[in-house]
């Protein structure tokens, strides 16, 4: 019997390298709401009193870029009193944004390879490798590890928001360490909370005292309420318990380190569980198939899980910049298909359209920020891309598509 431990972590919306996600996919929300055939590649970087934004964008959007960063940030909770060294209202906001190169949009506009079909005619955004997953280890199918610890930091920003632990501010990280025996998780062997607070608590000044009262607290209030619901759940006799392991977090978001989009790409994903092909997510338009075929990716190894294929299922695509249909796509199991992978390969060429602009088309990805009132990439810049059953995602709906490749199983045996 073969045992192993595995960790995956997550972080809040109050997180440096968080904030940079939202404001960029705010910025790409307000943008498509308006023009959705806008080019955008926006960065955004946080530090003490300071946010700037850059990149490229080409669009007939007119946004207030400035008035948009300050609406993010104090949503968030970065405001006032409690802004830490970062405040909504006082922040230092640059907008530095040039055009997208034309020998980039030129490859979008029209592929390299169409011949006459809609989708044929756009070009993938970039060249490189995307990596879907899906597992059968939680009702989303994703990987357990990385599961808990979003729903640890989704628990610990609702009580910071709703007012149920006053002290904690919104900065903050989790960390989840699950036993596995036989490749099944078994139990939750250890559970790290890291949480940006108030330097005193009530009438608490001492860091021993301090600490102690938050690591009552996020058991009761955050522990508890997210994992209530799961048939492995922690205890304090099995699961070891560790907050705030340096003493104190007083000093956190921008003030403590700076922030840049794209550095919590595992964090967007799947925990370190499966590979990645290195490209972010946020601050894209849907052309840049970092994004939008990392979604497809995510689809396809979904479906093949939903319809019984196999229980593990890793989904390897490839773009050269220009060319609408991937360069190469690979399916693996792990050993725990039905099919040899060779041959669940050739099942996604045939079932699955991954050229990026039948993903686009499929998911809706240029109208959803309209279709949604103006905000739907914003939603998923934090708490991960996949397996969000707080939201209706189209990549993750899967269920009409399970049931083809189900009646498709049946008919071949």
């Amino acid at each position: 019997m073969s045992s192993f431990v595995f960790t995956s972590e997550s972080v809040t919306e109050g997180h440096p390298d968080k904030i940079c996600d939202q404001i960029s996919d705010s910025i790409l929300d307000a943008i498509l709401e308006q023009d959705s055939s806008s080019r955008v590649a926006c960065e955004t970087v946080v530090n003490t009193g300071l946010c700037l934004i850059t990149g490229e964008i080409t669009s007939k959007a007119k946004v207030d870029f400035i008035q948009l960063v300050r609406e993010v940030i104090k949503e968030i909770g970065y405001c006032d009193a409690r802004a830490g060294g970062f405040d909504a209202n006082s922040c230092s906001v640059l907008v530095a944004l040039d055009q997208q190169s034309p020998d980039i949009a030129q490859g979008v506009n029209e592929a390299d390879d169409h011949n006459g079909s809609p989708f044929d005619k756009v070009g993938a955004g970039d060249q490189g490798i995307m990596f879907g997953f899906a597992c059968d280890e939680t009702p989303e199918l994703m990987p357990l590890p990385i599961s808990l610890a979003h729903r640890l930091s989704r628990q610990l920003a609702k009580v910071r928001h709703d007012g149920k632990l006053k002290y904690l501010l919104p900065d903050g990280k989790t960390q989840v360490s699950v036993l596995y025996e036989n490749n099944q998780p078994i139990a939750i062997d250890t559970i790290l909370i890291s949480t940006q607070h108030t330097e005193k608590i009530g009438d608490l000044i001492s860091e021993k005292a301090i600490r102690e009262k938050i690591s009552k607290d996020l058991w009761e209030f955050v522990v508890i309420p997210a994992t209530e619901d799961l048939d492995i759940k922690p205890t304090h006799e099995t699961t070891r318990f560790l907050v705030n392991p340096t003493g104190k977090f007083v000093v956190g978001g921008p003030q403590g380190d700076a922030g840049l989009t794209g550095r919590k790409i595992i964090v967007d994903t799947y925990g370190g569980y499966a590979r990645h092909g290195g490209g972010a997510f946020s601050g894209k338009d849907p052309t840049k198939v970092d994004r939008s075929a990392a979604y497809a990716a995510r689809f396809v190894a979904k479906s093949l899980v939903a319809a019984g294929f196999a229980k593990r299922v890793e989904v390897q695509l490839s773009y050269a910049i220009g060319v609408a249909n991937p360069v190469s796509i690979l399916v693996e199991t792990f050993g725990t298909g039905d099919l040899a992978n060779d041959e669940l390969t050739e099942l996604v060429k045939k079932n699955f359209d991954l050229r990026p602009g039948a993903i686009i088309e499929q998911f809706g990805l240029r109208r959803l920020p309209k279709d949604r009132g103006g905000r739907f990439y914003r939603d998923i810049a934090a708490y991960g891309h996949f397996g969000r059953p707080d939201l209706n995602l189209p990549w993750e709906d899967v269920k009409s598509q399970s049931i083809s490749l189900s009646n498709f199983k049946k008919r071949n045996g």
